[in-house]
């Protein structure tokens, strides 16, 4: 699990930096100012989420026996970066108004890993 959660970390990472430069270069003649700015935020979101699933993948390489609540949180933030980044990239390019009802979902996948995470940590046997 360790090396499955560094390799997606570093690969969402990558594709945040991407994104960033797709967004401030390419779409910004391409799209209204407020479809840059919630392009943005599923970027931002997508690097804050990267590096929390890096910090995850560490802290599993550094136990013997890590608590099964800091698994789930890696893959909360792998399903929140989906379906709230992704949401917010949809709904930016394509300017489909209802896919931003979707993203509430990948924020409460957050919310939920960093629960997971909080809850591993205190648990943690390093």
């Amino acid at each position: 699990m360790t090396q499955i959660f560094l390799s997606i970390a570093a690969l969402f990472g990558g594709l945040s930096v991407a994104a960033g430069a797709f967004g401030a270069h390419a779409l910004r003649d391409k799209i209204s100012e407020r479809s840059l700015e919630i392009f943005d935020t599923g970027a931002r979101y997508q690097m804050y989420h990267a590096i929390a699933l890096l910090l995850v993948g560490l802290l599993l390489s550094r136990t013997e026996s890590p608590p099964s609540t800091l698994i789930v949180s890696g893959w909360l933030f792998i399903v929140g970066i989906a379906i709230f980044s992704g949401s917010l990239y949809a709904l930016s390019l394509t300017g489909i108004k209802s896919l931003g009802a979707i993203a509430p979902l990948g924020g409460a996948a957050f919310i939920a890993g960093w629960g997971a995470l909080a809850f591993a940590a205190w648990n943690l046997k390093l």
